[in-house]
């Protein structure tokens, strides 16, 4: 006997929300399936918070810092990273796509598999330059970048081709590499 997960469109999940269905409950689409996001403990919550204060000081009005909001992504998914760095434009017809984001970061520490694995390859598909991850159990930042070509923006494959782990140092986003960040003040 073969198994068969059901899967959603954007407009199947759309129109739960709409309707209410999905009101008590925390989640999120990822390739199709509605996925249970686990509650934030406070170390998670105090962390993303204090980052996402920290990106807003140092990017000013370059861009909109998005905490744990929707992103619609075409590969049906509609992922709520934990920090969506974005366009500086109005949301209110709806969320970001793709080529209006700059860079997410996801604070993990129960969720590190879907993490490092589910959310970076949908992110990855969907061609967001950049994934930051941290490891609240290792103390680490995790960033994964697209490889860019002369005169070309696109990624070139469905995956990220670089990735570097920081325990330490400063880091320089692909979209601002005129702007440095301390690793630290995303781990402590």
């Amino acid at each position: 006997m073969t198994i068969t997960t059901a899967k959603w469109s954007l407009d199947d999940y759309h129109r739960m929300v709409d309707v209410g269905i999905l009101q008590q409950r925390h989640v999120e689409l990822l390739h199709g399936e509605i996925i249970e996001m686990p509650p934030e403990g406070p170390i998670h919550a105090d962390l993303s918070g204090d980052a996402a204060d920290y990106l807003r000081q140092k990017l000013g009005s370059r861009v909109k810092v998005r905490e744990a909001k929707p992103m619609t992504l075409p590969n049906a998914s509609e992922p709520e990273p934990d920090i969506a760095i974005v366009q500086p434009i109005l949301y209110r017809e709806h969320h970001p796509y793709p080529e209006q984001v700059l860079w997410v970061i996801e604070f993990a520490n129960t969720s590190l598999a879907k993490d490092r694995d589910v959310k970076r390859k949908i992110y990855a598909e969907a061609g967001i330059p950049e994934y930051w991850r941290v490891n609240l159990n290792a103390s680490e930042l995790t960033v994964w970048r697209y490889e860019r070509h002369p005169g070309n923006s696109a990624p070139q494959s469905n995956d990220y081709q670089f990735k570097q782990t920081f325990t330490q140092g400063t880091i320089r986003p692909v979209s601002f590499p005129e702007i440095s960040f301390s690793v630290e003040y995303f781990l402590t």
